[in-house]
């Protein structure tokens, strides 16, 4: 019996979907607090990692029941925070020319330019100190902006506070988002997997575009 591509596809699709779907939702729900420090952690590290995903999710998982809802904000905040200190410690102690010359060597797989450090460093330039709190908020900026907090060698405490109160109001808004969306999944559920799977595809879709396009001298 032949069964047309048409009808494998539709019934695939949907299916992948909820697959998706249920297994982003899963892992937060059994990893719990940790998971999400971690994730948070490595999407500070990692920038192709979206908090945009993550934190939504956590917050989709609180709304069932299974986690708290204060501390899946506390958990992403920390794991944010201390994503940040590898990159302002880069800019400590490479400084930023260096940093420069590493990431045209070494950036394409995280898609990081020179370019990207420069753009990250004169929007330190124009807002000092509070850059740092600005930049937490605007997904381009967020990883980058502790790179030129470190090359100006900014004091711990202040960077510290500014990526604190920042990164909450960032992870907030997004676990709140998810929280909210969950108590009307009911009237959303059709739309709910393939916007998470169109998502997870334009992530992927843009780090794979970024790498292909990688220009090291720029």
């Amino acid at each position: 019996m032949c069964i047309g591509k048409s009808a494998v596809a539709s019934t695939a699709h949907p299916i992948l979907e909820i697959v998706l779907f249920n297994s982003i939702v899963d892992i937060v729900s059994q990893s719990g607090y940790l998971g999400i420090f971690l994730l948070m952690l490595a999407e500070n590290v990692f920038p192709p990692i979206p908090s945009e995903l993550i934190m939504p999710l956590a917050g989709f998982v609180s709304a069932r029941g299974d986690l708290n809802l204060v501390l899946v904000i506390l958990a992403g905040t920390a794991g944010s925070v201390v994503g940040a200190l590898p990159w302002y410690y880069a800019g400590a102690i490479f400084g930023k020319d260096r940093l420069k010359r590493i990431a045209a060597k070494h950036g394409r797989w995280l898609t990081l330019s020179p370019r990207d450090i420069d753009v990250a460093s004169l929007w330190f330039a124009r807002h000092g100190a509070a850059a740092v709190f600005f930049g937490r908020l605007i997904p381009a900026i967020r990883t980058l902006i502790s790179v030129p907090a470190g090359i100006v060698r900014m004091r711990m405490l202040p960077f510290l506070a500014y990526s604190t109160i920042g990164s909450l109001i960032w992870t907030a808004f997004l676990t709140l988002t998810g929280y909210v969306l969950q108590s009307q999944y009911d009237q959303v559920e059709h739309y709910v997997e393939p916007v998470s799977k169109a998502v997870v595809f334009l992530v992927v879709a843009i780090y794979v575009y970024r790498f292909i396009r990688f220009k090291p001298h720029q």
